[in-house]
């Protein structure tokens, strides 16, 4: 079965620590470009960040830069997002999404639009993350 499944989502106090991790079965990583994304609840979607499986290339959102780490473990189909420094605002639930056209991913990260992020092949169901005293 091909899918992207979402993991490590937590209750975290302000300033604490989380790693997610964006497994993927059915198919293989290599040559992707695979994106994470976040929705807070009744705020748009928001691109976070991304990494090139060719040239392991990043990109991170102003929002999260010098706070999350982007990274990849191709030998275990995986994706991981480590997040520290976590705010209240970094609450969400988060999603990662793959498609070995670049230009598939990087459209959707820098405008999530639902035509854009919709048009990324490999979605997963998302993982919840709350920053919270």
């Amino acid at each position: 079965q091909v899918q992207l499944v979402e993991s490590g989502g937590a209750l975290v106090q302000p300033g604490g620590s989380l790693s997610l991790s964006c497994a993927a079965s059915g198919f293989t990583l290599d040559y992707h470009t695979i994106g994470w994304f976040r929705q807070a609840p009744g705020k748009e979607r928001e691109g976070v960040s991304c990494i090139s499986a060719s040239d392991s290339s990043t990109y991170y959102a102003d929002s999260v830069k010098g706070r999350f780490t982007i990274s990849m473990d191709l030998a275990k189909n995986t994706v991981y997002l480590l997040m520290s420094d976590l705010k209240p605002e970094d609450t969400a639930v988060y999603y990662c999404a793959a498609d070995i056209n670049v230009e598939a991913v990087v459209a959707a990260i820098l405008r999530p639009v639902d035509t854009h992020y919709y048009g990324v092949k490999y979605r997963g169901k998302g993982t919840l993350v709350t920053v919270s005293s």
